[in-house]
C-alpha cells in the first residue's frame, strides 16, 4: 500500500511540476501515470544505491549532491517515459524542487500506525 500511495502522490507531483514549470509537460494522463510510476520505482530502488555511493560528494558540496541526484531522477523518468519531457538544466532544477515540495505536503497524509490510525500532518504539533 505505501508503494501505492507513493506512486499517486509522485504522479500529482509530475503533474503540478508540469503545470508550474516551462519545458515541463506530457502527453496524456497515462504517460503522466507512467512518469509516476518510474519515478517512484527509481525513489524507492535506485535513489538509496546513489544516495550511499555519493555520500563523500554530498558531504563536500555540503548536501547539494542530494539535491543533483533529484535531477537527475526527473531526467532519467523523462528520458524513459515516452510522452513525458523535461528538457533544459534550470527547467528540471525548478521541477527538482517543486516534485520535492509537493512530495512533503502530500506525504503528510500517509496514517501513522503507531498513533492508532491517525493522519497526522508533518511540521504540525497538537498543544
Amino acid at each position: 500500500m505505501r508503494f501505492l500511495f507513493t506512486w499517486v502522490v509522485n504522479t500529482v507531483a509530475l503533474g503540478v511540476a508540469a503545470w508550474l514549470v516551462g519545458d515541463v509537460s506530457y502527453d496524456s494522463y497515462g504517460a503522466l501515470t507512467l512518469a509516476g510510476l518510474v519515478f517512484a520505482a527509481v525513489n524507492t530502488f535506485i535513489k538509496p544505491v546513489l544516495v550511499v555511493l555519493g555520500i563523500p560528494f554530498i558531504i563536500l558540496t555540503l548536501g547539494i549532491g542530494l539535491f543533483l541526484i533529484n535531477m537527475g531522477i526527473v531526467w532519467l523518468t523523462a528520458w524513459l517515459v515516452p510522452g513525458f519531457d523535461a528538457s533544459g538544466f534550470w527547467q528540471i532544477a525548478k521541477a527538482a524542487i517543486v516534485i520535492w515540495f509537493t512530495n512533503m505536503v502530500l506525504s503528510g497524509f500517509w496514517p501513522d500506525h503507531r498513533r492508532g490510525g491517525a493522519v497526522v500532518v508533518t511540521g504540525f504539533r497538537r498543544a
